[in-house]
């Protein structure tokens, strides 16, 4: 059965002297695992296709490392995401069967970031972008925005919308008083990051975005960030008469959303999700190197679905929405 992930990362030397830089250094800092992790974000070569082998990958769709570009400055989105694209694009010239690119986007300059993808969608093969959430405090249903998704609707490439910290308000509001270390993963990957995410997503449901673009597809990962969960009370309280959109709530959700694992092996949120949004909208992911291969590989295998629903998860839901 061949297999394509999704959410799978990498960081390039650009990332790691400007932007990436605190997050890095924070990481190696951490302790060995956090130590490993930093080496495996920078091995885009022979060594992470020989994990893929060992593990039964056939395919990563690599993106650039959280934070990503959106939280810097104009000027260093802009150098940065093209030094990244520039450092994937002769990854996968190395390794075209195995590797494929989401775009990096400097998407606080909303029309170099379009014009930065129309050049990777088509003189590179690249398959989207992946944008890390809001930069610095602006999202994506604001019509700055507009020529991003624009260009996207007309190049009938996905956005893949990754989880970032909530804005430093939020952070301090929500998430502080408690010890440093605790915080951090209150607001990040525990908890924060995630339910962010499920706000972004719904903010651009909600602000019109898909009722504009009906044809734009966005990609969430992590089983849905807690969205399925709420999906039946968000279209309860959310009805059409409320929000004057052309469509109930629910039907964006599952008409202009999938959804990925994410280092989210888990049988009864899979399930959830399965209910919600049926077979179509899901697509195998590891978080790579977040998440290990090996498990996500096993966990796929015992998913309770059909043998056809299994294939069209593990690749084939993918192959159709990005043309692969």
């Amino acid at each position: 059965m061949r297999t394509i992930t999704l959410e799978e990362h990498f960081i390039s030397p650009g990332f790691l002297a400007g932007p990436g830089k605190e997050f890095t250094e924070r990481l190696r800092n951490s302790g060995p695992h956090g130590a490993r992790i930093c080496e495996l974000l920078q091995e885009v070569g022979d060594k992470r296709v020989a994990e893929m082998d060992a593990a039964g990958i056939d395919v990563q769709v690599l993106s650039l490392n959280s934070p990503g570009v959106e939280q810097a400055e104009v000027a260093d989105q802009i150098a940065t995401s093209r030094e990244a694209n520039d450092f994937l694009i002769e990854a996968i010239k190395k390794h075209p069967t195995r590797f494929a690119g989401l775009a990096s986007l400097p998407i606080a300059a909303p029309d170099k970031a379009a014009d930065e993808l129309e050049r990777l969608v088509r003189q590179q093969g690249f398959k989207g972008a992946l944008i890390n959430g809001h930069t610095r405090g602006r999202y994506l249903d604001d019509k700055f925005f507009s020529p991003i998704l624009e260009r996207a609707d007309a190049l009938n490439v996905p956005i893949y919308l990754h989880p970032t910290i909530p804005p430093k308000a939020v952070v301090e509001a929500s998430f502080g008083g408690f010890a440093p270390a605790v915080s951090a993963m209150f607001a990040g990957p525990g908890w924060g990051w995630h339910i962010e995410t499920a706000v972004h997503l719904i903010r651009l449901i909600l602000g019109g975005v898909f009722d504009r673009h009906p044809k734009l597809q966005v990609v969430v990962g992590h089983l849905g960030e807690g969205i399925p969960f709420m999906l039946p009370r968000l279209q309860k309280n959310f009805p059409t008469q409320l929000t004057k959109l052309g469509r109930p709530l629910g039907a964006y959700l599952r008409e202009n959303v999938h959804y990925t694992f994410g280092g989210f092996n888990f049988p009864a949120t899979f399930l959830d999700l399965l209910l919600e949004v049926g077979a179509g909208r899901i697509m195998f992911s590891v978080d790579y190197p977040y998440g290990s291969m090996k498990e996500a590989r096993a966990f796929l295998e015992q998913l309770p679905v059909t043998a056809a629903d299994r294939e069209r998860i593990a690749h084939g839901n993918a192959e159709q929405l990005y043309g692969m």
